[in-house]
């Protein structure tokens, strides 16, 4: 990250034009690439009632087709998403300076902080947006000074929410692990059983003078497992499928489900990571809610036995999380 002069939300408050560094390649552009949006998005991507007798089954075909897909009747209390979307925006809302004092630091390995995400190649266009992250669980790796003393209930507001986070997911790994024909524990069991990390991440993007020319976030799968995401009502994140960009709607009340790589390598490709990206808005700020879940840096994950045979043999070689996260980040061979 370069300095925090770069934060995206004062630069917002003083052009309005977009600057050159933020326009991306022609190729990329949202205005020019978007295939189904709207109604026709809609029609397509998965949303799925997690009370029903089927839910299981639908995640997995979900998983295998798009690797993504919305959940509603998830369990998670109204009440907690909406304190855990006020204490995000009354963050943002802070001057400045305040945000500042939780800056990432750049020298450290540690991923958490305020911050805005640029490009790590010196040709690489900067994305419209800013950032705060949190370690949530396990406690062990908890570091509360990280944590913003305001606005008020910051603190209660994710820790309240991380406890539902760690059930849902708990219930999602186990009916997608059923569904490959294991043992309903194997999936949690393999990316770390307890010691999984959730990350919570705030994603802010504000107004955009040209938003056909910008993205929030370029296209990329997550490295993590699993990616569960609450967005605001502001249009934003797509997802790509046999090379068309689809809008991920808004549904209110629903929570976003992302398949990530280590759970595309331990099925063995039978469950895919999702391609996604995020737009902007002209008018109106973008946030949403991502929580990542994380195997430990040194827990070993590689396709299941089970799922590998003569007939299906291994695709991903096993490496341990660390291994694998600086590899996607430098951009290096696995």
């Amino acid at each position: 990250m370069a300095g925090m002069d770069q934060s995206v939300q004062v630069l917002a408050s003083l052009l309005d034009t977009l600057p050159p560094e933020f326009v991306q390649p022609e190729d990329k552009q949202p205005g020019a690439t978007t295939t189904f949006s709207g109604a026709a998005a809609a029609t397509e991507l998965p949303l799925i009632d997690m009370s029903m007798w089927n839910a299981g089954c639908c995640m997995a075909e979900a998983a295998r087709e798009w690797g993504i897909f919305q959940v509603v009747n998830h369990g998670v209390p109204s009440e907690a998403v909406a304190e855990l979307q006020r204490v995000g925006r009354e963050f943002f809302d802070l001057p400045q300076e305040e945000k500042e004092r939780y800056a990432l630091d750049p020298a450290s390995e540690r991923t958490e902080g305020y911050g805005s995400t640029l490009g790590r190649e010196p040709d690489d266009k900067k994305v419209w947006g800013d950032f705060l992250f949190n370690i949530v669980a396990p406690p062990a790796a908890v570091n509360v000074e990280m944590w913003p003393k305001d606005p008020h209930g910051y603190r209660e507001a994710n820790e309240a929410y991380c406890g539902h986070m760690q059930r849902l997911t708990r219930t999602l790994l186990e009916s997608l692990s059923v569904e490959l024909g294991l043992e309903q524990g194997a999936m949690a069991e393999a990316l770390g059983g307890d010691d999984v990390m959730f990350l919570q991440k705030i994603n802010f993007y504000p107004p955009c003078p040209q938003p056909e020319l910008a993205l929030g976030v370029t296209p990329h799968t997550d490295l993590c497992a699993l990616t569960v995401l609450v967005p605001n009502e502001v249009q934003g994140l797509q997802v790509s499928k046999d090379g068309h960009w689809y809008d991920v709607n808004y549904v209110h009340g629903a929570l976003i489900v992302n398949i990530g790589d280590q759970i595309e390598i331990f099925s063995n490709g039978r469950y895919k990571a999702a391609l996604h990206r995020a737009m902007v808005s002209k008018e109106k700020t973008r946030m949403s809610w991502p929580v990542f879940l994380e195997p430990p840096l040194e827990q070993v994950v590689g396709p299941h036995h089970q799922l590998v045979t003569d007939e299906t043999p291994a695709k991903y070689n096993a490496n341990t999380f660390k291994h694998y996260k600086y590899c996607k980040f430098n951009k290096l061979p696995l």
